[in-house]
This record gives C-alpha cells, sequence and structure tokens, in this order.
C-alpha cells in the first residue's frame, strides 16, 4: 500500500461516518508558548477539546504533520523519527467509547484487512484517581477482539494527559499489531514489550475527566474522543517491512541517496536513516517558516541539518547537496501537502545556506580537533569532556570523532563521553518540560491579551512599512510577545515609534474585538489575513477589530481593544536574512 492510499483510506472511511476532513495545521503551534512543535494530532484542536466550538462541527477527521526531537541522536535506528504523521480522529462531545471501538475495529478489519488473531488491545487497569475501565475491555470483545489479547495496564501505559499541570485527561485504549513471524520473548510479553512481537498502530483516548490544580479528578461535562494513528508504523505493518524506512514513503528518497553516493542502502543503514529522516524533517519545518537559528525551534533545524550533511560526508557524498535529497522530499509528499511545493524555492534556498555554513564549521572543528590531540600530552586517550565539545560546538558525532582519533593512534573515552551526554540530554528534557509546564494552549487572561496585540501589531507593520510583510513566526509567553516577520532590514527608531503610537492608538479607541464564522472564500474576500493558508478547512473563525485588522485566527482575543491598555515595544531582534523579531508587552505604563 502507498502512502497516499492509507492517508485517502483512512479520510474516507471517516467521512462515511459523517465526519468533517480539517487540513493539517502547521508544524508551529499558534498561540502556544509551551512545545516548539505539533507534537500530535491533538495538538491543534486543544481549545476545541476545552469546549470551544470548532467551525467544521463535532465529528473531525485529518492527516496531521508532526515533528518529535526528544531523540534526534537516536535517529539512525529502526524505529526513531523526528518527522512523522499522524491519522486522527476526533469526536468534541458527540461519540464516545462505544462507537470509537466499533469504528476503529471496521477500520481494521474492512479497511486495512487486519483479522482479530493479528491484533491485541489495552484498557487502563484503574487506580485510586478513576477506576478499571472494563467498557472499554467489553466493547472490544463485543467487536471480536479474543478476551485473551485485551490487557489491563496501569496508568503510565494507558492514561493520556493532562497536557499541563490541570486540564482534560483519561483512560485510553492502544491498538497492536501481532507480528506473527516472531515469537513472544517469555511469559510476561504483553503490549508495550520491546521485543517485536507487538507493534502499536492506534491510540483511541477518552478525555472524560478534568484534574484541577489540587490533583482532584472530576468527569468532564463534555467527553472527547482524541485518536492518533502513525501512518509510518500502520504502513510498515501494511507492507509487512522490517522497519518504516524500507516503506514506500523512503524508498524514493533512500534511492536518490544510493545514486549520490554510489552506495546501497545495506552498506550503512544508519548513514541512510540519517540522512533520509533529517532532510524530510528539514524540508517540512522551513516550509512552515522555521528558519536556522541559535535557539528554539530554529537550533533543532540547524542540529537537523548538520547531522545531515555530517552523515552525507561518511557515505562519501561531497560538496553542497543536500537540496537534490529535499528535491524528491517535495516530489513525493506535495500532493499531501501543497505548502511545500508553494514554498520550494526558500526551501532549497534556506537548506543550501546553511548546509555552506556548516561545511565552513567542519572546518573549524577539525582545526579544533587537531588542537586537541597536540594539547593531550602523552595521554593517548581523549576525555570526553573534550569530545562532546567536538559534539556541541562543532555537531562532531561521537563515530566521527572516534574514527579520527583512531587514524592518529588515540582513542576516546567513550563512557565519559556519554555520561555528558546523559547529562546534557536531561538538562535538554528538564528545559522542555519546564517549557511544556503551563500546558497546552495557554488561555489565561495575559496570553489573551497578547495575542490580540500581535494582531494589531502585524497591522501596523502592514499599514506603516509595508504591505508585504507577512508572520513568520509568533510566541507567547504570559510576559511578553514575540513576533517575527519578513523584511530586509531593520526598522529605525522612527518607525519602531510609529508602529508602537498605531497599536496604542487603537487600543485607546476601545474597538469592539469581532469573531464571526465564513467560508474560506468569504475570509478571502474580506482580506483577512492568513498565517498558513494550508491549514484552513471549509469553515475559518475570522477576528475583526474596526477597519484596523482582520485576521483568520483560532486563538484567544479580548472583548474589547482596550483592555489591552497599553503597548510597549522593548526590542528588535534579527533573526535570520530577511526574518525580523520584535518583542513587546502589554499594560498599564507610565
Amino acid at each position: 500500500m502507498e502512502a497516499q492510499e492509507l492517508r485517502d483510506a483512512y479520510i474516507n472511511f471517516f467521512k462515511s461516518k459523517g465526519h468533517a476532513q480539517i487540513r493539517s495545521a502547521s508544524l508551529i503551534p499558534e498561540n502556544d508558548p509551551t512545545v516548539l512543535f505539533t507534537t500530535a494530532g491533538m495538538h491543534p484542536l486543544v481549545p476545541y477539546l476545552l469546549g470551544e466550538k470548532h467551525p467544521a462541527g463535532t465529528r473531525l477527521t485529518d492527516f496531521q504533520k508532526c515533528v518529535r526531537t526528544g531523540d534526534i541522536e537516536d535517529v539512525g535506528d529502526a524505529s526513531h523519527l523526528t518527522f512523522f504523521e499522524m491519522l486522527g480522529n476526533w469526536s468534541l462531545g458527540d461519540y464516545f467509547k462505544k462507537e470509537s471501538i466499533a469504528w476503529s475495529y471496521e477500520l481494521l478489519q474492512k479497511v486495512l484487512h487486519l483479522g482479530p488473531d493479528e491484533l491485541a488491545v489495552t484498557a487502563f487497569a484503574g487506580d485510586e484517581d478513576a477506576p478499571r475501565d472494563e467498557e472499554t475491555a467489553q466493547y472490544w470483545i463485543e467487536q471480536g477482539i479474543y478476551k485473551d489479547h485485551v490487557f489491563f495496564l496501569p496508568k503510565e501505559d494507558n492514561w493520556w494527559g493532562p497536557a499541563g499541570q490541570t486540564g482534560p485527561c483519561g483512560p485510553d485504549t492502544e491498538i497492536f499489531f501481532i507480528d506473527k513471524t516472531k515469537k513472544p520473548c517469555g511469559p510476561d510479553c504483553r503490549p508495550g514489550c520491546h521485543c517485536g512481537y507487538y507493534t502499536e498502530i492506534w491510540n483511541n483516548v477518552f478525555m472524560q475527566y478534568f484534574k484541577d490544580k489540587d490533583g482532584k479528578f472530576t468527569p468532564l461535562k463534555q467527553k472527547n474522543v482524541d485518536t492518533g494513528m502513525g501512518l509510518e508504523r500502520a504502513l510498515r505493518v501494511l507492507c509487512g517491512t522490517e522497519t518504516v524506512y524500507e516503506t514506500p514513503l523512503f524508498t524514493g528518497i533512500i534511492g536518490k541517496i544510493e545514486e549520490m553516493s554510489g552506495k546501497k542502502y545495506e552498506e550503512d543503514k544508519k548513514a541512510f536513516r540519517v540522512i533520509a529522516d533529517h532532510i524530510r524533517a528539514s524540508t517540512f519545518l522551513i516550509a512552515d517558516g522555521v528558519v536556522p537559528h541559535k535557539m528554539g525551534a530554529g537550533y533543532i533545524l540547524r542540529r537537523l541539518i548538520r547531522r545531515a550533511s555530517r552523515y552525507m560526508s561518511t557515505l562519501g557524498i561531497d560538496g553542497v547537496r543536500m537540496k537534490e535529497i529535499s528535491e524528491v522530499v517535495i516530489r513525493e509528499y506535495s500532493e499531501a501537502y501543497p505548502e511545500l511545493r508553494e514554498n520550494e524555492q526558500n526551501i532549497y534556498e534556506t537548506i543550501t545556506a546553511e548546509e555552506e555554513k556548516f561545511h565552513r564549521n567542519l572546518s573549524k572543528g577539525m582545526r579544533r580537533f587537531d588542537e586537541m590531540i597536540a594539547a593531550n600530552g602523552d595521554s593517548k586517550v581523549l576525555n570526553g569532556e573534550k569530545v562532546f565539545q567536538l559534539f556541541d560546538t562543532f555537531g562532531f558525532p561521537i563515530e566521527l570523532t572516534k574514527e579520527l582519533a583512531e587514524e592518529k593512534g588515540y582513542q576516546v573515552d567513550v563512557e565519559d563521553f556519554h555520561n555528558r551526554f546523559k547529562q546534557h540530554q536531561e538538562t535538554s528534557r528538564m528545559d522542555t518540560n519546564q517549557t511544556f509546564k503551563g500546558g497546552l494552549a495557554d488561555h489565561s487572561e495575559e496570553t489573551t491579551k497578547l495575542h490580540t496585540a500581535t494582531h494589531l501589531l502585524n497591522a501596523a507593520l502592514r499599514k506603516l512599512i509595508s504591505e508585504d510583510i507577512r508572520q513568520k513566526g509568533s510566541n507567547i509567553t504570559p510576559e511578553r510577545l514575540r513576533f517575527d516577520f519578513n523584511l530586509d532590514r531593520k526598522l529605525t527608531p522612527e518607525e519602531l515609534a510609529a508602529v508602537e503610537k498605531y497599536v496604542n492608538d487603537a487600543i485607546k479607541a476601545d474597538i469592539p474585538v469581532v469573531c464571526e464564522e465564513m467560508s474560506l472564500e468569504d475570509a478571502r474576500a474580506r482580506n483577512a489575513i492568513g498565517v498558513f493558508d494550508n491549514k484552513y478547512g471549509e469553515k475559518v473563525k475570522v477576528y475583526t477589530m474596526g477597519d484596523v485588522s482582520c485576521e483568520i485566527c483560532g486563538g484567544p482575543h479580548v472583548e474589547h481593544t482596550g483592555q489591552l491598555q497599553g503597548f510597549k515595544i522593548q526590542k528588535q531582534e534579527n533573526v535570520a536574512a530577511g526574518v525580523k523579531r520584535i518583542k513587546a508587552v502589554v499594560g498599564k505604563f507610565d
């Protein structure tokens, strides 16, 4: 089965069950400072899972592009990916467990042709917060799942959320494919075991509780269903391949790498996988407006490009040639994601510029390596601190440093390196958890004000500086807003003052903020600004503030502009070539 066949089969099935298809959201979360990237299909739908009305109704389905970056250094093995796709369907206070399970089983049987002997499921075992989910287990058995293929697992395995300290949460049921070509690893083998006998392909989350700040769980008034099927995993199962890298999703990309390197995939699977995954992810990130940078999402993009470039060198692919692989990604994915073709030239220019920069950096890293050798005295062992510096500063994989060291008769203290790397990972995860602490889609009073202010700032820039200005990124915390936009020069102090005054004048005018639902065509007819056209469905929400601002948006807004009290630009920064950044705050200023 081809990837597009699976996407179409899934979407069409749920359309037949009354679901409206919505388009994939951007990889850059809108109005959410808590995560760098869209990490799951439910991420863009959080406001609607919390009770806000969705323009498309209460039954939704889509395929969503996602990026997760907690294990970049593990990419290259049989399972890890940074970019992946999730097939999903949602009930926003509509149907619940019975229908969700019945339709899941019907799709698995009649569309994907998987029989009950090939399937196992899990259910929540229960604890002091919520009872054992016998209801879910019974529904599966009624559908035809064998009773001994139903496993009750604890909260760490079968419970979702809340995303932050508080919010919607509930039990889930995970669906696993049983690989009959393998054997269970022992009598305790069960879904979730890493022996390969069970492969998770789908997860249905039943949001039926709300966890408050005191840790108390109470039933939700609006019970939701949120499901996610990993496209890559499902395709691997349906194609019968050993890993996702042998599925049609990667054959074209890997074929191109074989052509460029003159080597076969089997000769160095890790290098091929790293290059394929990282360039695929980089291509999608650039299409959604991410630019290489020293922080945030741009830093992740830079890491991906540099790691891919390094592995291209190990395969003997010389020069700056990443663009050739990106061309394959765009060709094979643009039917599902037209934004790739729309941003084609920018993707090529960005990825090439960063690759060239890394090649220059590589030379500096080699000089640092030679200096380390010279300064190592009589010792023939490079300690982990020095090796980690090469990794952290210049992007040298440990394998490269080991190879270079062995050529000169030296060894690397690999254990010391891995200890330092583990500390680095833990620090990164702690930082990520701190970022995530506020929960998804923070709709506090302060972030709501700041989000409204970004609309006014965008309008001011387009009115006073250039009508060609477009938002290139946004990040809002309870303390400040950050707004990235395209411009090939810095604003003058006079221009910044004029922009600030324009926003403050709109605030003083206390303009009502009006929200209307309409078709995308009607929104365009009104000249509403849309940041990511490709993500919108048949109906959209348009927020209008008099004749000052008119934007398509799904984020939180104040009722009238006077609630912002005042607006102050803190600083202007250069993000990348042709991209500038403004940081600003709202409130009462003397």
